[in-house]
């Protein structure tokens, strides 16, 4: 009889290491940028998650929080593509009303769930943004009238407008920092939304829509295809809600937990993720608890009703300007999503719309020409979410580079659209326009939670995406007073973007090879 050795891949691996306050992460803040119990904590469980490394845990959490990342650029896709048929249906002479509505409602969910998830967790925020856009994206595709796909839309936009801002705390918090830079490579789910948005339309709006050349009134038997592509749209965000909640468990941020002086909480996370990775970590509480000598974190478990009160003063936006560095930091990190804010959905929530308009001008306005350009433009994306993961791991180049290079082009090639002599042309600009855009914002997400400490990097991404939906609301007033049919709104948005981009340079924080706090 032969001996059978033990499947050691049955057995969990532990993490040999002597200390877990060796410096194995380079934090991206500078030292005295956030209180020094917080800091030297946090580094603490960098290093614990560091050397669990990433695992099973982490890669679904990855699949997971790009459905967040999906739902985020798919909605906002979604009311651009059907705009027009809205628009036609409904006999609105101020379509852009429709896209209004839906930034009011994304600039209340970056708020409410951003500065929500610093107080009440990332669990709940989690699995509720995606939940709310679901249910009433199903309830607008029954709509009788304009003013009910407004209510709708600022409703179901509710939920998008905290997708980001909590989804990229949660991730992050999991994430070791040697593979931050799947932060930037999220965004292939920002980019295979719109092609999966583009994709559905196609058929649906393409073939069952009024067209803008036809002389007689749009009927809603004639125009049924956008509230079919609603119920599709709205089932998809229904199955990503039910894979997250049903599916998977998602354990609270150790760093979150840390930062509310829940330190044994927190320790019993990372050993309850090193476990599902096949490890396990030699982190205890007295790890963490040996740092509180060197001074007050400002969690006392004790002061329950302190805590009870802390939710409702602004601490964590003052911790985000604790230093002239980092307040310039967080300043000047708002104005570039301001910028952008503004920039982004001044042109590309009515791209359909242009190419619709403009595409009659040419002699080939049919929705199926319309619906076929955009999915063209929508396949541009996904190379260049992809180049936006290459380029953030470049040596002195990194974050900073990329984003600057990718922002202005993005304002370099709408400014090249107004070029354009044909319905070719146009298409030809808009796919070089969405390449590069794919590209910033694919940085931009990935940089933006890094510069961030933990404990207040909810209220930093809600700061952050709601100066982004503040002016995302006045795209669409912008939009109403400047004609489409001329090239203001374009020369506008691309003014933005390049000045976006001349800004990032003035950023004094580099994240790329440097864990978050």
């Amino acid at each position: 009889m032969t001996d059978v050795k033990p499947d050691i891949k049955d057995e969990p691996e532990f993490i040999d290491t002597n200390s877990l306050d060796d410096t194995k992460t380079t934090p991206v803040l500078d030292q005295g940028s956030v209180d020094p119990v917080y800091q030297a904590k946090a580094h603490v469980l960098n290093n614990a998650i560091q050397q669990i490394g990433m695992g099973k845990y982490q890669w679904e959490l990855f699949v997971l929080v790009g459905f967040g990342w999906a739902a985020d650029n798919m909605w906002p896709i979604i009311t651009s593509l059907i705009l027009p048929a809205v628009a036609l249906e409904f006999n609105q002479s101020k379509p852009p009303l429709l896209s209004l509505a839906q930034n009011i409602g994304l600039l209340a969910g970056a708020i409410f769930w951003g500065f929500g998830c610093d107080i009440f967790g990332r669990r709940l925020a989690f699995n509720a943004t995606i939940g709310v856009t679901a249910v009433f994206g199903l309830i607008a595709a029954g709509s009788p009238n304009f003013a009910a796909i407004g209510c709708f839309a600022a409703l179901w936009s509710v939920g998008v407008g905290g997708n980001l801002p909590v989804d990229s705390a949660v991730f992050l918090e999991f994430l070791p920092g040697s593979h931050q830079y799947l932060l930037t490579i999220l965004s292939i789910f920002w980019a295979l939304a719109q092609l999966l948005a583009t994709l559905v339309a196609w058929p649906l709006l393409g073939y069952r829509t009024c067209s803008a050349e036809q002389t007689t009134p749009c009927t809603r038997s004639q125009n049924f295809g956008w509230r079919y592509f609603m119920i599709a749209m709205g089932g998809f965000s229904m199955i990503c809600f039910i894979l997250r909640f049903v599916f998977f468990t998602l354990y609270e941020s150790p760093k979150y937990l840390m930062g509310k002086g829940k330190d044994a909480e927190a320790v019993a996370v990372v050993h309850k993720v090193a476990l599902k990775n096949g490890k396990t970590s030699p982190l205890s509480i007295a790890d963490l608890e040996i740092h509180n000598t060197e001074g007050h974190q400002g969690t006392d478990t004790a002061a329950v009703l302190k805590r009870k009160l802390e939710k409702i003063n602004l601490d964590h936006v003052r911790a985000l300007f604790r230093t002239r560095k980092l307040a310039y930091s967080t300043t000047l990190i708002m104005v570039i999503w301001a910028f952008i804010g503004l920039a982004f959905p001044l042109y590309n929530a009515f791209i359909p719309y242009l190419l619709n308009s403009r595409g009659a001008a040419y002699g080939d306005g049919s929705t199926y020409i319309t619906y076929r350009n955009s999915l063209i433009i929508a396949v541009l994306g996904i190379p260049g979410a992809l180049l936006g993961g290459v380029l953030v791991e470049i040596p002195k180049f990194g974050r900073k580079g990329a984003l600057a290079l990718a922002t202005t082009l993005t304002g370099v090639f709408l400014f090249g659209s107004t070029t354009a002599k044909t319905s070719n042309g146009l298409l030809g600009w808009n796919c070089a326009y969405n390449f590069m855009s794919n590209v910033m914002y694919a940085v931009l997400y990935a940089y933006t939670p890094e510069i961030f400490p933990t404990k207040d990097r909810g209220t930093g991404n809600a700061l952050t995406a709601s100066a982004n939906r503040i002016f995302g609301v006045m795209a669409p007033i912008v939009a109403i007073y400047a004609n489409l049919e001329t090239a203001a709104p374009v020369y506008v948005s691309g003014a933005l973007f390049i000045a976006a981009g001349v800004l990032v340079c003035l950023l004094p924080f580099e994240s790329r090879g440097k864990a978050s706090l």
